[in-house]
């Protein structure tokens, strides 16, 4: 296929209809008094002949009335019915009227409308007609987790489909949205090794067919294959690239596998040589032309340049000048191969180049990459973008993309267990990346799938439609799911506890909790939740026992059907993250303890958390009779976290207690400011579900300027005592190409230095930061009155996400959290 896209025109047509149909311009109803048919052009592609069956299915499973499936050729407006026809097919060629002009050249559209009682759905190609497909099955209320999340739909006697959007067509913002699958050593492998498909005993034809129609239904079209270890290379299966072809989806490889090898599983070191074009030009040439050999057919993005083996720097010992040269061959070299090998101008074909790690230096240094190729950037691993497109790499022809982690293994520590991260900072992250430029390819690492259900579905939806979820309705987003899911009855309930749960994760991981790093792996430590700020270690726990008490409320008024779904997608998580506060929280306490009985009581307490999560792991494994059996691991990679604590041989810090403490911080959200200052067509946003405050705020728009003009927001506060006090600045840590976000303060008149907040490379504060998803600026001042004090924050750029803001005497004792 072309890389900019699909020449030709394609139109499907849905027409929804029963005997009791009831339509106006706001909604469609679907009653089960009558049979109906659903009509398929006969010359239509099997992709989209497979979607019409499953909606059949879901209409059926919904009304509990057999569906009927027709082939035709003709549009018959008097038989009430669904018709589906794609561009080229005649049906479509009946029914086109005044759709054509709307979707003519369009990448992947569709449009839905009603015309008289019929329901239409127009798509501009294969893909388009089955999202356009897919896109009607939300609206009837399915879930696209009904096979990966156990959501079965629950059985009306009328199905009503909101038409708020009818006759508007409707495609995506990114024209390549997919997933990475990855860690796939603890859930997925397994599982599928041992479970789903033993005949294969890995991850198989099987397995991806489930893999690709999920990703259809969530509207996106590109994997990057497992390619752990664990796994053997994707195109080395029989069935597995079939498979690929058989959806349309976009199979391309990760940042450390070029051209759509498998290096980990394929480059037999004994056999070729080193993996070093310095000196194995040859062989490393000849290893990517059988590959190239095999993706003749299908549809691929390869992903260009050369890095080592696995996920490390390319082999040979040469200067940075020399890596960027020879990169510049290497590239040159495999464009040739590519345009050579599928016969078409090579800036048809699509290709990506992935700044990632040390490769990101190399490109920064001078490393020249053709214009026609997408610039993919990387976040750190932890969520925050390190690189974004300036103003000349936006204009390229290839454009930008994101390859964006939900779930890392690696330093300063993994996240493999749990699906934690901030919807909100998804939100930001990646609107801000599409504002400046990345709308070619967006790539999720979602580990093993399970348990990211929703944040995969959070950015998937984004990558569809950029402008669904704003800063004010990334809350909404999470309610429509859940009632999508569970129903409207404890659906926002259901969101509240998540909200939470994500909120409580943003502050420290569960995976974090032991205070210990990897690569290289340390011990686990005491946390730095404190009994001083109002006790905030035990406010922590209270505030995880209130959400665990939450979400076994809720499950009280689950429907049966409806249970495993709500066991996966939120008591396990929830439960989970909640035990491993208590597990490590209450062995601090214990181990702070000085009374004998009341240790033991809190130890005791510290190893029914543990006991619960195996309780809980078992019994996830154990969930629609065995189906997921060896999906969910509770201690990946055996890292000391999953652990019992052992605090014992710990010196036990020194702690003032509350009473000796005279004066108490002030802590001020950065959303509660008093007033703002941005230059012309920039303004201050709260950003709702996004930090500690799950409000924090940043400038808007996101793309990258720096200010001439003075960017302030300001605030008031009040102090009991006069003295020296320390103001802390904490803001989220973000990055700017140049390293170089800045801030400073004036209180009361006086402006402080200024101090800048990025960090480079894997520091040592860069790993505190991200482990904490916080920099933390003090500034020391004097105040001489009590009273009302003014405080102004100034940001030298865009990019920079304030938080929160801590007052505190200069005395006074560590503290992790601000809260009021």
């Amino acid at each position: 296929m072309m890389w900019s896209r699909i020449s030709i025109l394609m139109i499907s047509f849905l027409t929804l209809i029963a005997c009791k149909l009831q339509t106006n311009k706001d909604v469609f109803v679907i009653t089960n008094d009558t049979a109906f048919t659903i009509f398929i052009g006969e010359d239509s592609a099997p992709l989209v002949q497979w979607a019409a069956k499953d909606l059949a299915q879901a209409i059926s499973d919904i009304l509990g009335t057999e569906i009927q499936l027709q082939s035709t050729q003709e549009y018959a407006p008097d038989k009430e019915g669904i018709f589906i026809g794609e561009a080229g097919t005649k049906l479509a060629t009946n029914f086109a009227e005044n759709n054509s002009s709307k979707l003519t050249g369009k990448w992947e559209n569709f449009i839905i409308e009603p015309r008289g009682q019929n329901l239409i759905i127009a798509g501009s190609d294969i893909r388009g007609t089955v999202f356009g497909i897919f896109e009607l099955q939300e609206k009837m209320g399915i879930s696209p987790w009904k096979w990966w999340a156990d959501v079965r739909p629950v059985k009306k006697e009328k199905i009503t489909i909101d038409l708020y959007s009818a006759g508007k067509p409707q495609g995506p913002s990114v024209q390549f949205r997919g997933i990475f699958l990855n860690d796939e050593d603890w859930g997925l492998q397994p599982w599928a090794a041992q479970t789903f498909e033993p005949e294969t005993n890995d991850i198989g034809p099987k397995t991806y067919e489930k893999i690709f129609q999920l990703l259809l239904r969530l509207k996106a079209n590109t994997i990057w294959p497992a390619m752990h270890p664990s796994t053997k290379a994707f195109f080395s299966i029989p069935g597995n690239r079939e498979m690929a072809e058989k959806y349309h989806i976009f199979v391309g490889s990760s940042h450390a596998e070029p051209m759509l090898r498998n290096n980990v599983d394929e480059w037999d070191k004994k056999k070729y040589g080193a993996f070093n074009y310095f000196t194995n030009k040859e062989q490393v040439k000849s290893y990517w032309q059988g590959r190239l050999d095999e993706a003749t057919k299908g549809d691929y993005i390869f992903t260009m340049g050369m890095r080592g083996v696995h996920d490390s720097g390319m082999e040979g010992n040469a200067t940075q000048e020399e890596k960027i040269e020879i990169l510049n061959d290497i590239i040159s070299d495999q464009r040739e191969m590519l345009e050579t090998t599928l016969k078409k101008p090579v800036e048809e074909i699509p290709q990506a180049f992935i700044p990632y790690k040390e490769v990101l230096y190399l490109y920064n240094n001078g490393l020249k990459v053709p214009e026609d190729i997408t610039l993919v950037w990387s976040d750190d691993n932890y969520g925050y973008i390190r690189r974004f497109s300036n103003e000349d790499e936006q204009a390229r022809k290839g454009g930008g993309g994101v390859y964006y982690h939900l779930s890392y293994w690696g330093r300063p520590h993994d996240y493999l267990w749990l699906s934690t991260t901030q919807p909100g900072l998804i939100w930001y992250e990646m609107t801000r990346a599409y504002q400046n430029g990345a709308k070619k390819m967006w790539i999720a690492n979602v580990g093993d799938i399970k348990p990211a259900e929703y944040n995969m579905e959070f950015f998937l939806d984004l990558a569809w439609d950029i402008v669904s979820i704003s800063e004010k309705t990334i809350k909404k987003h999470l309610q429509d799911w859940s009632c999508r899911e569970f129903g409207k009855e404890i659906g926002n309930d259901i969101a509240d506890v998540k909200e939470e749960y994500y909120r409580l994760a943003m502050l420290r991981k569960p995976e974090y909790m032991g205070w210990s790093q990897t690569e290289p792996t340390t011990r686990t430590w005491l946390s730095e939740f404190s009994s001083a700020n109002n006790n905030e270690l035990q406010r922590r726990i209270d505030a995880y026992k209130a959400l665990y008490e939450k979400a076994e409320n809720i499950k009280q008024n689950v429907p049966t059907e409806k249970y495993d779904a709500y066991f996966q997608l939120v008591e396990y998580p929830v439960k989970g993250a909640a035990l491993m506060n208590y597990k490590f929280l209450h062995a601090k306490q214990a181990f702070l303890e000085e009374k004998q009985e009341k240790k033991d009581i809190l130890n005791t307490k510290s190893l029914e958390a543990f006991n619960e999560i195996k309780k809980l792991t078992k019994q996830y494994n154990a969930l629609a009779d065995g189906k997921w059996n060896k999906m969910m691991e509770m201690k990946p990679r055996n890292l000391p976290v999953f652990s019992m604590p052992e605090f014992e041989t710990l010196e036990k810090p020194g702690i003032k207690s509350n009473s000796e403490i005279q004066t108490e911080p002030v802590f001020i959200q950065g959303s509660e400011f008093i007033d703002q200052q941005a230059p012309t067509n920039f303004k201050w946003k709260t950003i709702e579900g996004l930090g500690y405050s799950n409000a924090a705020i940043s400038l808007y728009p996101f793309t990258q300027y720096y200010f001439s003009e003075e960017a302030f927001v300001e605030y008031e506060f009040e102090i009991s005592e006069p003295g020296s006090y320390n103001i802390e600045i904490r803001c989220l840590p973000t990055h700017s190409n140049n390293f170089d976000h800045k801030i400073w303060i004036e209180t009361n008149g006086n402006i402080s230095d200024t101090i800048s907040i990025n960090t480079k490379g894997r520091s040592a504060q860069w790993k505190t930061n991200v482990l904490r998803n916080s920099t933390s600026t003090i500034f020391p001042v004097s105040f001489k009155e009590t009273g009302i004090q003014s405080l102004k924050v100034f940001v030298n750029q865009t990019g920079i996400v304030l938080d929160q803001i801590a007052v505190y005497p200069a005395d006074y004792p560590d503290f992790y959290e601000i809260k009021k």
